[in-house]
């Protein structure tokens, strides 16, 4: 989101500046366009960019991730199932801002639960992230890799501004590279202790260790899933192995209703994995995405946090 203020207008000549394309000489072009307001026109005509330039990184961002439903077709017809149909990769970005910040129905959920039901067969990337530095490498990885996958990405806006949602240069640097998933970096040194494992992905991380260091809790484990599909299995085990006590108490927490969002996806394969029941903590089924009363929504948003280290 913050791409928008990438370029600086001079108020006399009214020329543009932008800094990004003037970071080292013989980089890359960085081009940042306003488009018109036709989802459906606009998405298409970058998935066809990303076909005759396979080797740029094109992202295209929704105002609100809930935008991206007047594009819909374009992603059904193209984005989830052209190189299955025709052998037709691409490595289209969709920018999709996404999280429930109590700013009603309409600016709440970019509908992961359609993404995800549109995975098989490793035709997509979906993610959602935490920190600037996954956001980096992710990007990176996206143009580095020497195939194209679309990537999805539904990180919100509120974190751009959120006091814990920072990265140092260390992080970018060096060996680092994308985690798929991401370990409890407060309890990982002390795993004896926890004896409950709460899952989530997304900016509710945030609300979860809010309330876990109010309360002083010491014996949960928060873990974060930054890409849901493709579903890293193997990081999965790699992580949860590290916490024995916690075997039998799975909880995978998202802000969306029940009937929404990456549970019906990801329910199944944590129970795949630990064998046994995974708990949900999250909103009730609704017809709505959200409700559109902030008071509501606090209580709701307190509720399923609360219920993430109790039920």
């Amino acid at each position: 989101f913050s791409q928008r203020h990438s370029a600086l207008i001079n108020q006399d000549t009214e020329d543009r500046y932008y800094p990004l394309n003037h970071v080292r000489e013989g980089q890359a072009e960085y081009e940042v366009i306003d488009s018109m307001l036709s989802e459906y026109a606009v998405l298409g005509f970058e998935y066809g960019y990303s076909l005759a330039e396979p080797n740029a990184l094109t992202l295209w961002e929704a105002q609100f991730g809930d935008f991206v439903n007047g594009a819909q077709v374009i992603i059904d017809q193209f984005i989830c199932s052209a190189e299955s149909k025709w052998a037709q990769p691409s490595g289209i970005t969709l920018l999709l801002p996404h999280g429930y910040e109590g700013q009603g129905p309409e600016h709440s959920s970019a509908r992961i639960e359609r993404f995800l039901q549109m995975c098989a067969e490793d035709n997509m990337q979906i993610c959602n992230l935490t920190k600037p530095h996954q956001f980096f490498h992710l990007l990176r990885r996206q143009v580095r890799r020497p195939f194209r996958k679309p990537l999805i990405v539904f990180s919100p806006k509120s974190l751009l501004r959120h006091p814990e949602a920072v990265s140092n240069a260390d992080e970018m640097s060096g060996d680092t590279c994308f985690q798929e998933i991401l370990d409890d970096n407060q309890l990982v040194a002390s795993p004896d202790r926890v004896t409950r494992l709460v899952f989530c992905s997304g900016k509710v991380y945030y609300d979860l260790l809010k309330y876990r260091n109010e309360n002083e809790i010491k014996n949960v484990a928060i873990i974060r899933f930054e890409q849901i599909y493709p579903f890293h299995r193997d990081r999965l085990h790699e992580i949860a192995g590290r916490y024995e006590r916690a075997h039998k108490k799975w909880v995978w927490c998202q802000e969306e209703p029940l009937n929404m969002g990456a549970w019906s996806f990801i329910g199944p394969r944590l129970e795949k994995v630990c064998g046994h029941r995974v708990r949900y903590a999250g909103r009730s089924a609704a017809s709505s995405p959200a409700t559109g009363a902030k008071a509501v929504h606090i209580r709701e948003q307190q509720q399923l946090v609360e219920n993430a280290f109790n039920v």
